[in-house]
Order: structure tokens, then C-alpha cells, then sequence
């Protein structure tokens, strides 16, 4: 009986209990990893029964491509808003590097399900991720087409190597450079790629 009323939890809307669960998972998802976090755990770091967590996500899969798909959603969401904020260009490839150290530094190590889960190589969970960063890629593309003029093969190219940069230095920068302030590595790495990237003219430009 005890037990039972331990489990009593307020009544909360469909979604509502969908997100409470989810954040519980990312927390299990993120310390453990996939293999090592069991359904159990995640049951009651929500504070609910399993038989509530399997109403909502019949299997642990589903529950983590669910999280893997919410967090690469944010990721993407990030770089555009970032690239849409302004139309200078400098501070465009400010915003889009400071937009990675955003996911990596402030989504609860939610980036970890991305680049560092230990189910890469499962089909679906590289979909996601390859989903993710060509989305990245595209966004980044139509501003680099947009304004130079540069056909889309080649624009994709360079696009790719600022995410590439981006997303490698914004990880390494949170794990193994405890002396270097965001801003300061933000400006660092946005003044790599924008020596680069401003010797293309922009498209308006005689």
C-alpha cells in the first residue's frame, strides 16, 4: 500500500507527462548512455510507474529516437535563427558559431545523444543525426548561394567545413579547455572561418 501511494503522481495532460518523461530520459540517456539505462530507473527519476512510461513509449528505442530527434531538432533550430537574426555576415558566422556552443553548453548535455551515443550505427539514430547536420548544412548553403553567388556544390562544400569546424571545436572547447571563456572561444573560432569565408564577395558587390 505504501508503495502504491508512493506512486500516485498528479494527473498531467498527455503531452505534459510526454515532456516530463523525456526530460527524465535525457538525464538517464546522457549519464549512462543507451545500453546502461534501464526503463526502471527512468520510471522513477519521472516519478511514475513502468506501466505509465510504456503507455507513452512502448520500447527504450522509441523513447531515445524521440529524445535524439527533440535534441537534433534544437540544434537546427539554433543555426537558423542564428543565421536569420541579421543580414551581416560577419555577425551571421558570429551567431552560427556561437549557436553550437549554445547546444553544447547549454542543453544539458543533450549534444551527447547526438555526437557521442553509443548507438551510432543504428540505423535510424544515424538518419537523425545525418538529418540533423544536413540541415545545418543546407541552412548555411542558401546564405553562402544568397549572397555570393556561388553555385550550390561548391557552397554546400564550404558549408560543410564551417559546421564541421563549428560542431568539433565547440565539443572539444567544453571538455578540454576549462581556461578558455565562451566568448573568448566563440571569437576565436568565428575569426578562423570569417578570414576565410569574407575573400568571397558578396553577390551585390561591383
Amino acid at each position: 500500500m505504501a508503495d502504491t501511494a508512493a506512486r500516485v503522481t498528479p494527473r498531467l495532460s498527455r503531452s505534459a507527462r510526454r515532456l516530463q518523461l523525456m526530460s527524465a530520459a535525457k538525464s538517464a540517456f546522457v549519464t549512462q548512455g543507451y545500453h546502461a539505462a534501464a526503463m526502471d530507473d527512468i520510471a522513477d527519476r519521472a516519478g511514475v510507474s513502468k506501466p505509465v512510461l510504456y503507455q507513452h513509449f512502448p520500447s527504450k528505442l522509441e523513447l531515445y529516437l524521440a529524445l535524439l530527434n527533440e535534441s537534433a531538432d534544437e540544434m537546427v533550430r539554433l543555426v537558423r535563427v542564428a543565421l536569420s537574426a541579421t543580414t551581416d555576415n560577419h555577425q551571421r558566422v558570429d551567431n552560427a558559431v556561437a549557436a553550437y556552443f549554445t547546444f553544447v553548453a547549454d542543453n544539458g548535455q543533450a549534444y551527447r545523444l547526438i555526437f557521442e551515443s553509443d548507438l551510432r550505427g543504428q540505423l535510424e539514430v544515424e538518419r537523425i543525426v545525418e538529418r540533423a547536420t544536413d540541415d545545418c548544412i543546407s541552412a548555411i548553403t542558401d546564405t553562402i548561394t544568397a549572397d555570393t553567388g556561388a553555385d550550390v556544390e561548391r557552397a554546400r562544400l564550404l558549408a560543410s567545413g564551417m559546421v564541421g569546424l563549428s560542431q568539433v571545436s565547440a565539443r572539444y572547447w567544453l571538455q578540454q579547455s576549462p581556461h578558455v571563456s565562451r566568448p573568448e572561444a566563440i571569437e576565436l573560432l568565428s575569426t578562423l572561418m570569417w578570414r576565410g569565408i569574407s575573400r568571397f564577395p558578396r553577390q551585390d558587390q561591383p
